[in-house]
């Protein structure tokens, strides 16, 4: 569990730098340049997902469980996925009245994928993973979408057209996630 919490941390921390510690980030990048940076904050990034990935892992091999699924979280899950998809990707496809209604979807998105998995899984290792995403997907939308609001800061206006794009491009990625990868990644195959 120590090498899963550990991973969090470093790549949960590397994500929040610009909002808790914006002043030393800037700092940073006025150091070693805006490539620099970028390239430190890419390998901390990789470091963390490969200590949470291998912290899980061992996790995994002898569970404490804290709670047995209920009836059909499978299939919330799924749903809530598909959602936290669409979302993910309203955050890189432009022109779409999703970004402009949320602000930070793919926070949001990473909020709503949390919540699916929690439903689902009753370990403490998954509370662990997908607790701490929680917490930082929902809290970072929320804040980001205050600093905005106070800062003024507007999406630009979406199409219906760009709406669909975003709908469309999610709904396949979750399918060949779902259907095809997650088993494949992850070795589970979450809808049976």
């Amino acid at each position: 569990m120590a090498i899963l919490i550990l991973g969090l941390i470093v790549f949960i921390g590397v994500h929040c730098t610009r909002l808790v510690a914006p002043a030393w980030r800037d700092a940073q990048v006025a150091r070693f340049g805006e490539h620099g940076w970028k390239g430190l904050y890419s390998v901390a990034s990789l470091v963390g997902f490969v200590l949470i990935v291998w912290g899980y892992g061992v996790a995994r091999r002898t569970p404490t469980v804290l709670w047995v699924p209920p009836v059909g979280a499978r299939h919330l899950t799924a749903l809530l996925v598909a959602i936290a998809f669409v979302l993910i990707v309203a955050a890189y496809i432009p022109g779409n009245r999703i970004k402009r209604a949320i602000g930070h979807p793919m926070l949001a998105g990473v909020a709503v994928w949390s919540l699916g998995h929690l439903l689902a899984n009753g370990t403490l290792n998954a509370v662990v993973l997908f607790g701490a995403f929680l917490v930082w997907g929902a809290v970072g939308a929320i804040v980001w979408r205050r600093r905005d609001q106070l800062a003024g800061v507007q999406y630009p206006v979406g199409t219906l057209s760009g709406d669909m794009r975003v709908v469309i491009v999610g709904l396949i990625a979750w399918a060949l996630f779902a259907f095809l990868l997650h088993r494949w990644l992850i070795g589970v195959s979450p809808l049976g």
